[in-house]
Protein backbone atom coordinates (compact mmCIF):
# COMPACT_ATOMS: atom_id res chain seq x y z
CA UNK A 1 0.00 0.00 0.00
CA UNK A 2 1.49 3.33 -1.05
CA UNK A 3 2.01 5.45 2.06
CA UNK A 4 3.13 9.01 2.78
CA UNK A 5 3.48 11.05 5.92
CA UNK A 6 2.78 14.73 5.51
CA UNK A 7 4.29 16.84 8.25
CA UNK A 8 5.02 20.29 9.63
CA UNK A 9 7.81 20.38 12.18
CA UNK A 10 8.97 23.96 12.42
CA UNK A 11 9.94 24.73 16.00
CA UNK A 12 12.60 22.23 17.14
CA UNK A 13 12.18 19.38 14.65
CA UNK A 14 10.60 17.13 17.29
CA UNK A 15 7.93 15.70 15.01
CA UNK A 16 10.38 15.30 12.12
CA UNK A 17 12.43 12.95 14.30
CA UNK A 18 9.44 10.60 14.52
CA UNK A 19 8.70 10.88 10.80
CA UNK A 20 12.33 10.23 9.85
CA UNK A 21 12.54 7.15 12.08
CA UNK A 22 9.39 5.64 10.59
CA UNK A 23 10.59 6.41 7.04
CA UNK A 24 14.00 4.86 7.74
CA UNK A 25 12.37 1.56 8.73
CA UNK A 26 9.70 1.51 6.01
CA UNK A 27 9.25 2.33 2.33
CA UNK A 28 7.17 5.47 2.63
CA UNK A 29 7.34 8.98 1.27
CA UNK A 30 7.64 11.98 3.55
CA UNK A 31 6.31 15.37 2.56
CA UNK A 32 7.31 18.53 4.40
CA UNK A 33 4.23 20.62 3.63
CA UNK A 34 6.02 23.84 4.59
CA UNK A 35 8.32 23.39 1.58
CA UNK A 36 6.31 21.04 -0.67
CA UNK A 37 2.94 22.78 -0.80
CA UNK A 38 1.74 21.33 -4.12
CA UNK A 39 2.32 17.60 -3.58
CA UNK A 40 -0.49 15.47 -5.03
CA UNK A 41 -1.75 13.04 -2.37
CA UNK A 42 -4.12 11.15 -4.68
CA UNK A 43 -1.51 8.45 -5.36
CA UNK A 44 -1.39 7.42 -1.68
CA UNK A 45 -3.81 4.96 -0.11
CA UNK A 46 -2.53 5.64 3.42
CA UNK A 47 -1.56 9.09 4.71
CA UNK A 48 0.09 9.95 7.99
CA UNK A 49 -0.52 13.44 9.32
CA UNK A 50 2.23 14.68 11.63
CA UNK A 51 2.53 18.01 13.38
CA UNK A 52 3.89 19.90 16.28
CA UNK A 53 1.26 21.46 18.53
CA UNK A 54 0.52 25.16 18.88
CA UNK A 55 -2.26 26.37 21.17
CA UNK A 56 -3.41 22.73 21.63
CA UNK A 57 -3.89 22.16 17.88
CA UNK A 58 -1.96 20.99 14.85
CA UNK A 59 -0.08 23.72 13.01
CA UNK A 60 -2.42 25.88 10.91
CA UNK A 61 -0.39 24.98 7.79
CA UNK A 62 -1.29 21.29 8.28
CA UNK A 63 -4.98 22.10 8.66
CA UNK A 64 -4.95 24.32 5.55
CA UNK A 65 -3.10 21.62 3.59
CA UNK A 66 -5.63 18.97 4.61
CA UNK A 67 -8.53 21.24 3.64
CA UNK A 68 -7.14 21.77 0.15
CA UNK A 69 -5.22 18.56 -0.65
CA UNK A 70 -6.58 15.56 1.28
CA UNK A 71 -8.37 13.09 -1.01
CA UNK A 72 -11.48 11.29 0.23
CA UNK A 73 -11.59 7.72 1.45
CA UNK A 74 -7.96 7.25 2.48
CA UNK A 75 -6.58 5.47 5.51
CA UNK A 76 -5.10 8.04 7.89
CA UNK A 77 -3.07 8.10 11.07
CA UNK A 78 -1.76 10.90 13.23
CA UNK A 79 1.55 11.71 14.93
CA UNK A 80 2.28 14.68 17.14
CA UNK A 81 4.71 16.01 19.72
CA UNK A 82 3.98 18.65 22.33
CA UNK A 83 5.14 20.12 25.60
CA UNK A 84 2.00 18.65 27.18
CA UNK A 85 0.86 15.99 24.68
CA UNK A 86 -2.72 14.71 24.58
CA UNK A 87 -4.48 12.60 21.98
CA UNK A 88 -7.28 15.11 21.39
CA UNK A 89 -4.82 17.72 20.12
CA UNK A 90 -5.46 16.17 16.70
CA UNK A 91 -9.20 17.01 16.89
CA UNK A 92 -9.18 19.77 14.23
CA UNK A 93 -7.25 17.60 11.80
CA UNK A 94 -9.36 14.53 12.58
CA UNK A 95 -12.53 16.52 11.89
CA UNK A 96 -11.24 17.21 8.37
CA UNK A 97 -10.36 13.55 7.78
CA UNK A 98 -13.78 12.48 9.10
CA UNK A 99 -15.47 14.89 6.68
CA UNK A 100 -13.45 13.28 3.87
CA UNK A 101 -14.64 9.84 4.96
CA UNK A 102 -11.14 8.66 5.76
CA UNK A 103 -10.52 5.51 7.79
CA UNK A 104 -8.88 6.42 11.12
CA UNK A 105 -6.04 4.04 12.05
CA UNK A 106 -4.84 5.65 15.28
CA UNK A 107 -2.74 8.36 16.87
CA UNK A 108 0.75 8.36 18.34
CA UNK A 109 1.84 11.29 20.49
CA UNK A 110 4.71 11.99 22.84
CA UNK A 111 6.55 14.79 24.62
CA UNK A 112 8.63 17.20 22.60
CA UNK A 113 11.14 19.87 23.57
CA UNK A 114 9.12 23.05 24.05
CA UNK A 115 10.35 26.63 24.41
CA UNK A 116 7.11 28.38 23.53
CA UNK A 117 5.99 31.41 25.55
CA UNK A 118 6.97 31.34 29.22
CA UNK A 119 8.91 28.08 28.78
CA UNK A 120 11.56 30.06 26.89
CA UNK A 121 12.46 31.95 30.08
CA UNK A 122 13.38 28.73 31.87
CA UNK A 123 15.15 27.17 28.89
CA UNK A 124 12.24 25.01 27.84
CA UNK A 125 10.61 21.80 29.03
CA UNK A 126 11.08 18.19 27.92
CA UNK A 127 14.64 19.04 26.88
CA UNK A 128 15.56 15.49 25.91
CA UNK A 129 12.34 14.61 24.07
CA UNK A 130 11.50 12.98 21.89
CA UNK A 131 14.02 10.51 23.27
CA UNK A 132 14.90 7.12 21.82
CA UNK A 133 12.02 5.47 23.66
CA UNK A 134 9.57 7.99 22.14
CA UNK A 135 11.04 7.43 18.68
CA UNK A 136 10.94 3.64 19.05
CA UNK A 137 7.32 3.98 20.18
CA UNK A 138 6.44 5.83 16.98
CA UNK A 139 8.03 3.12 14.83
CA UNK A 140 6.22 0.41 16.82
CA UNK A 141 2.94 2.30 16.44
CA UNK A 142 3.39 2.46 12.65
CA UNK A 143 4.29 -1.23 12.52
CA UNK A 144 1.01 -2.01 14.30
CA UNK A 145 -1.37 -0.14 12.00
CA UNK A 146 -2.82 -1.43 8.74
CA UNK A 147 -0.84 0.75 6.33
CA UNK A 148 1.29 -2.00 4.90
Amino acid sequence: MRTAIIYASTHHGNTKKLVDAIAKENQIDTIDIIHEKDEDLSRYECIGIASGIVFSKYYPQILEYLESKLPTGRKVFFLHTAGDPRENQNASAKKITDERKCEYLGTYFCKGFDTFGPFKIIGGINKKHPDQSDIDGAVKFFDGIKCK
